[in-house]
């Protein structure tokens, strides 16, 4: 019997962790638009500072021994964050966005192993959750399957094997270029939304 390939979330931990680190920014690069279509809308939170962190980390990759204080930045990024008492659908969005950018400062602080899948799950659910409030299906069963099958869960799922495979490969800085440029989609999220 022929030995099974490791599944996605294998793949992912055994990325060496500059890799994953370049896995979580593309996945970021595409929470992107669901952030600014916040912060636009409510005029809540500070999508500039947001993206000056990111745009630190992919720094941070491509420019090997770049001197950047990750404990500040993260202090910058909670500023960040929606308003507490804010529960809306976007404002979770927004802070998954936050969070996942979190994740990579932790994992350029220090340990965060489970950092690489927690990013992963983060993009996974919001795009579940975004159809779950779009599809309005009350039977938990019939709502499993039109999740499976729904255009955005593959597009998720297409779009996480893509950035994983090229993860996997050298990262050069034409690489870490090309890997940004796949994680900026368009200017398109997760969700299929893009601020046009």
């Amino acid at each position: 019997m022929a030995s099974k390939s490791p599944g996605f979330y294998q793949q992912l931990q055994q990325l060496p962790l500059f890799a994953q680190q370049a896995f979580m920014a593309a996945l970021c690069e595409r929470l992107m638009p669901n952030y600014a279509l916040y912060a636009q809308t409510t005029g809540q939170g500070d999508l500039h500072t947001l993206r000056t962190v990111l745009d630190l980390v992919w720094e941070q990759l491509s420019v090997r021994g770049a001197s950047i204080d990750f404990a500040r930045q993260a202090e910058k990024l909670a500023e960040c964050e929606p308003p507490e008492g804010d529960e809306s659908f976007g404002a979770r969005r927004a802070l998954d966005t936050v969070v996942s950018v979190s994740s990579i400062l932790d994992t350029l602080q220090g340990e965060a192993p489970e950092a690489v899948l927690d990013v992963s799950r983060t993009s996974r659910a919001g795009v579940r959750a975004f159809i779950e409030l779009t599809e309005g299906e009350e039977d938990a069963q019939k709502l499993a399957l039109l999740i499976r099958d729904h255009p955005l869960t593959e597009d998720e799922n297409n779009f996480q094997d893509a950035v994983l495979e090229a993860a996997s490969q050298p990262l050069d800085a034409a690489a870490l270029k090309a890997l940004r440029q796949l994680g900026r989609n368009e200017g398109t999220s997760n969700l299929g939304l893009s601020l046009d």
